[in-house]
């Protein structure tokens, strides 16, 4: 008879229950499988997007502070070339074969350090860069007359070598200072300071012509005299005067600098040596050890701060590059 008991279902393999290759009917496992893979595909772009937004905004951040690194950096210099040491262009071959100026040539540039006679005096010998007096440049250009904006771009452009340098600044070099005597020539045609004959290596007699002879003029205190080294080419103290040549003579207050070094062109660099042709007054007219030492401290100072900006610009402007690599 037929049993009316439940019979058992038969048993499926074991391979059967647990493939794992084994899709359901329902779908519910590719779906969730799928959904994996796309939340990673979505997190790694999320990933690089994320990367690449990091590296535009550093861009940015670089670009918004170029401006004011590059405003620092010039404002910097403004001050150095204003206050401290500034470069000057030679115009002009009146001081050959010191420094080199012409026509149709690459003049030399001269630094010129601005601090020294803020704690000394002219020494006869020194090389000076001046604003000229009246007598030199007329009334209008010495009492600093016309376009104020004009005169504020130009003094701007030549600080930074973008406009030709002022016509009222000379370079010439000291013979005598306040209260001494000056005349030329003795037999030798030597110029004379208190009656003394002058030695002056650096002078230059263009075609060995004589140097064009004056009376004795008393330079007034305050004042200084000066000359061109290229003695028959420059007009200089002997020839801006009234007639009497005391109005020839330089107000030290007009004394811009003493001129330290030629730096350019660069086969011309070296130092500019000031001989003081006063060979016995030296001593006497010289400033103390401790005052000759404080321009360079003072310059030491001031280098430190454009050091760090100098730094910081090339940090910014390295990171620049490598970010756009």
């Amino acid at each position: 008879m037929p049993s009316n008991a439940p019979q058992d279902e038969p048993e499926q393999p074991d391979d059967e229950r647990n493939n794992p290759f084994e899709t359901p009917a329902d779908g519910v496992g590719s779906s969730e499988d799928s959904g994996g893979k796309a939340q990673a595909a979505g997190g790694a772009h999320g990933q690089s997007r994320s990367r690449r937004k990091g590296k535009s905004k550093k861009q940015r951040s670089f670009w918004k502070e170029l401006p004011i690194l590059i405003g620092i950096a010039l404002v910097l210099a403004f001050v150095i070339q204003q206050f401290f040491a500034r470069v000057y262009m030679i115009p002009s071959g009146s001081m050959e074969q010191t420094l080199h100026g012409c026509p149709g040539c690459t003049p030399d540039r001269i630094l010129v350090d601005k601090l020294v006679y803020d704690f000394a005096d002219p020494d006869p010998g020194e090389v000076v860069v001046f604003r000229g007096p009246e007598a030199w440049v007329g009334p209008g250009l010495a009492d600093d007359g016309g376009n104020a904006v004009a005169d504020f771009f130009q003094m701007v452009g030549s600080a930074f070598g973008l406009a030709p340098p002022d016509e009222r600044d000379f370079v010439k070099r000291v013979i005598a200072t306040g209260g001494q005597t000056v005349e030329c020539c003795d037999d030798q045609n030597r110029v004379l300071v208190d009656g003394q004959p002058l030695d002056e290596p650096y002078l230059h007699l263009a075609g060995g012509r004589p140097q064009a002879s004056f009376d004795e003029v008393t330079v007034p205190e305050g004042y200084v005299w000066v000359m061109g080294d290229n003695r028959n080419n420059s007009a200089d103290s002997r020839y801006h005067n009234d007639g009497g040549g005391a109005s020839g003579a330089v107000p030290v207050d007009n004394i811009i600098g003493k001129a330290r070094l030629i730096v350019l062109p660069p086969s011309r660099w070296g130092i500019i040596h000031g001989e003081n042709p006063q060979e016995q007054q030296v001593g006497a007219m010289s400033a103390p050890t401790w005052q000759q030492g404080l321009p360079l401290a003072a310059g030491a100072l001031a280098a430190w701060p454009v050091l760090a900006t100098g730094r910081r610009v090339g940090a910014a402007v390295g990171g620049a590059s490598r970010r756009d690599r």
